[in-house]
C-alpha cells in the first residue's frame, strides 16, 4: 500500500505527523509531498521538509489520498489543480479518500460529498453536504474526521480500512491508545 498525504503551507502539525506515524507503524507507506515546494511551514511555524513535491507526484502510484487540515493549509490544498484532480480520480476508481480538519471541505469543493454522511471542524459544517458531529466517519472509501484530537482515530481507521482490523488493532495497542 502507499498513501499519498500532502504536506500544503499550513498543515495541521498535529494531524500530519499522526497519520504517517501511524500509516508507517502499519506498515504501510506513507509519502509526503509539499505543496509548493519540499520545505513547508505548517499553522504552528514548524518546518518540515517532505520527501518530494506535489507537482512531481505520479497519480498511479498511490493507492489512498489523506488530506490533513490546517489553516491556510487545507484552502492551500484546494488551490492544487493537481490535488483536486486526484480526489475525483481516486474517488471514481473507488481508492481510498481521507481528510480531516478542515480538508473535508476540500472534498465537498471537489464533488465527492454530495451523497456521503461526513464531519469537519466544528464550525465548517456549513460547507460540506450532510455533516455529522462524529469523531470519525467512514463511508463507502471516504473517511472524514475533526481535527486533532481526533487524528489517532482518523489514522486508525485508515489503517483498518487498508491493511484491516487486526493491523489497526495491533498498531492500537503499539501506541497504548485506548
Amino acid at each position: 500500500m502507499n498513501v499519498l498525504v500532502p504536506f500544503a503551507e499550513g498543515f495541521e502539525e498535529i494531524e500530519a505527523m499522526t497519520v504517517v506515524d501511524v500509516l508507517r507503524r502499519a506498515g504501510i507507506k506513507a509519502t509526503t509531498p509539499g505543496l509548493p515546494g519540499t520545505i513547508v511551514t505548517g499553522s504552528r511555524n514548524v518546518k518540515v521538509m517532505t520527501e518530494t513535491k506535489v507537482d512531481s507526484v505520479v497519480e498511479k502510484d498511490y493507492d489512498a489520498l489523506v488530506l490533513v487540515g490546517g489553516s491556510p493549509g487545507y484552502t492551500n490544498l484546494s488551490r492544487s489543480g493537481k490535488i483536486m484532480k486526484m480526489i475525483g480520480n481516486y474517488h471514481r476508481d473507488g481508492k481510498l479518500v481521507a481528510a480531516i480538519c478542515g480538508a473535508p471541505t476540500v472534498l465537498a469543493e471537489a464533488g465527492i460529498l454530495a451523497n456521503v454522511k461526513a464531519t469537519v471542524y466544528p464550525g465548517l459544517e456549513k460547507y460540506i453536504p450532510k455533516p455529522r458531529n462524529e469523531k470519525v466517519i467512514v463511508e463507502k472509501n471516504i473517511i472524514t474526521s475533526q481535527g486533532p484530537g481526533t487524528a489517532i482515530d482518523f489514522s486508525l481507521a485508515i489503517v483498518e480500512a487498508l491493511a484491516g482490523k487486526e493491523s489497526a488493532r495491533n498498531v492500537r495497542q503499539q501506541l497504548v491508545f485506548r
